[in-house]
């Protein structure tokens, strides 16, 4: 098809492009199928395949090719989804916007964190937000980092606080805190309580960790310590939340990774015990991450400039937490 055809004139395909078309399509690229995204949309499947239909002669292409046990975005498509995913967060933010336009702060603020974020700068911002704004909202979801940084460009997290592999160009990044981690064992583990140990003592032993504990991913620092530790190759367990590699390791199921700050009370209580290294331990850094592009409601953008005066405020040495 020449570009120069009429389908491609973008004045006509604004004046024709229904806004419920490109809704119906991010749930279409976000699911397995069509069925799935009928069920999302609580439409029926006919109803979900003409929609797409619709949308497909609107634009001129193919968007989604679609066989037996086959269901993927063309190029076009993953083109598509990408626009759409933002101008869906812009849209829904519209009448949430609107309805705030009041002399008090009554927004509401969604937050994507990473499982167990631990850092008094975070908890003394939302204090001072909640005194000085007491209508306001907070909604805080715990999601895996990648998660949350996705939720972020989808404009449907006001902002996340997690850990950051690759930088996405269209976000605002700054780290609010660096934590260090070491490895523990919990009461049933052979090694819990024993102060004698060294790094050989830990070979062979099996070992719990997280989703993303991989050379290749934001983590590889722990890995590189649970190879230097010379743990054994089988992993018994793993999560993407910090509770749950916690308790498999409160419960015996291996020598894993966790924050040095956050284990401390749990080291205390006799529900933790620290094994070899002890020093030189890796630090991972956990970041503030935003969209400036993204349109911010009152309360949003209150907080954001609190998390940020926080961490502008306070030099790196007090952000760290061995």
């Amino acid at each position: 098809m020449r570009q120069d055809d009429p389908h491609y004139e973008p004045e006509r395909i604004a004046r024709e492009l229904d806004w419920n078309l490109l809704r119906t399509f991010v749930v279409l690229a976000e699911s397995h199928s069509v069925t799935d995204a009928a069920s999302q949309l609580r439409l029926k499947q006919p109803s979900v395949s003409t929609a797409l239909k619709r949308l497909e002669d609107r634009v001129g292409r193919k968007l989604i090719n679609r066989s037996p046990g086959y269901y993927a975005l063309t190029e076009a498509g993953r083109l598509l989804y990408r626009e759409a995913v933002e101008i869906n967060g812009s849209v829904l933010r519209l009448s949430t916007l609107m309805r705030e336009m009041t002399d008090d702060v009554r927004g509401h603020v969604r937050i994507a964190v990473a499982s167990h974020v631990v850092s008094p700068l975070i908890n003394q911002a939302l204090t001072g937000f909640h005194r000085d704004h007491p209508k306001a909202s907070l909604k805080i979801e715990v999601l895996s980092s990648s998660k949350a940084i996705a939720e972020v460009a989808a404009k449907r997290a006001s902002f996340a606080i997690c850990l950051v592999g690759d930088h996405n160009p269209n976000l605002e990044y700054r780290r609010m805190f660096r934590e260090y981690f070491g490895l523990f064992c919990g009461p049933p583990h052979p090694l819990f309580g024993r102060k004698d140990l060294t790094s050989a003592d830990l070979e062979g032993h099996s070992s719990v960790s997280f989703e993303t504990d991989r050379l290749q991913d934001v983590l590889k620092p722990i890995t590189v310590m649970r190879a230097q530790a010379a743990l054994g190759q089988k992993i018994t367990g793993v999560s993407s939340h910090l509770e749950e590699v916690r308790r498999m390791i409160v419960s015996g199921l291996g020598v894993g990774p966790l924050p040095i700050h956050v284990a401390e009370r749990d080291v205390q209580d006799g529900q933790l015990w620290q094994v070899p290294p002890y020093e030189d331990l890796p630090p991972i850094d956990v970041y503030l991450v935003w969209s400036e592009g993204a349109t911010k409601n009152r309360a949003e953008q209150i907080l954001l400039d609190r998390l940020i005066a926080a961490i502008d405020e306070t030099p790196i040495e007090q952000r760290s937490y061995r």
